[in-house]
């Protein structure tokens, strides 16, 4: 692993934690696949979360003069491995950013955990004009779940009796990038969170097919009709809605809709 510093012993970002110690990388509190070079490339852009961290710097850190490697292969594997491991996109980067040529940044929020003190948080580029304790951070998110499972959970209960029904023909479904109402763009972050919490309990409807997080981003602020949006991801279902946050107040609204017709046929907030 590389040097952090005895200071910093976890990195957290989203619902995924980095255990430098270890080096190993959660998901809720389960460990993920992911080993050797890329755990450390990625512990390396979190530490520079916001900052451009160049190709040169990355191979004089993991691979030394000495090293025969094939250094743009060995990179670009652990980076793709990285993006795979956290369901992110090259094209539409929700945690690593790519600027062709020169290297890559980590453009999403981290929370630097020590041994004795509590997280701080806040976007990469303002880290220290903004600290924000970890439980209150928390509690935000616990609060913005607990709201965002009563949606998720109506809607699932209203699919379940009626996703057979010939009429409505709902046998796929796609959920649309929610829309961010809070007129503040670092809460992209967090609403991109909602949606891909509300993919993956839809996914737990067994028969019912939900379009992924990286096929549907593409239509994030999209003019298209909702028929149109159908008939290319070939579906049945559209879910579309919006968040709004204001300090520790979330509101989230979502709705359905039969997408070749585009008529409404269940909504909540």
């Amino acid at each position: 692993m590389v040097e952090q510093g005895s200071e910093v012993l976890f990195l957290q970002f989203g619902v995924y934690e980095l255990d430098l110690r270890a080096g190993e990388l959660r998901k809720r509190g389960v460990k993920l696949r992911l080993h050797g070079q890329p755990v450390q490339v990625l512990s390396i852009l979190l530490m520079r979360c916001g900052e451009l961290v160049t190709r040169d710097e990355l191979r004089k850190q993991l691979w030394p003069g000495d090293t025969f490697v094939d250094f743009d292969h060995s990179l670009h594997n652990a980076i793709a491995r990285i993006r795979d491991m956290l369901g992110d996109s090259a094209s539409t980067p929700r945690y690593i950013e790519t600027l062709p040529r020169r290297g890559y940044r980590f453009v999403s929020e981290v929370e630097r955990v020590g041994p004795a003190s509590p997280a701080s948080a806040a976007p990469c580029n303002e880290a220290e004009k903004m600290p924000v304790r970890a439980t209150r951070s928390r509690l935000r998110a616990a609060l913005a779940v607990a709201c965002f499972t009563v949606i998720a959970g109506g809607l699932a209960l209203w699919l379940v009796p009626h996703h057979t029904n010939a009429a409505l023909q709902l046998r796929s479904i796609a959920v649309l990038p929610l829309d961010n109402l809070s007129g503040d763009p670092s809460q992209d972050f967090f609403v991109d969170g909602m949606t891909d919490d509300l993919i993956t309990n839809l996914a737990k409807v067994s028969s019912l097919r939900v379009i992924s997080r990286t096929s549907v981003m593409r239509y994030k602020g999209t003019k298209k009709t909702l028929p149109e949006i159908a008939r290319e991801l070939n579906v049945d279902g559209i879910i579309e809605g919006s968040v709004i946050r204001s300090g520790t107040r979330v509101r989230i609204t979502a709705q359905l809709l039969h997408g070749p017709t585009d008529r409404h046929l269940w909504a909540e907030s």
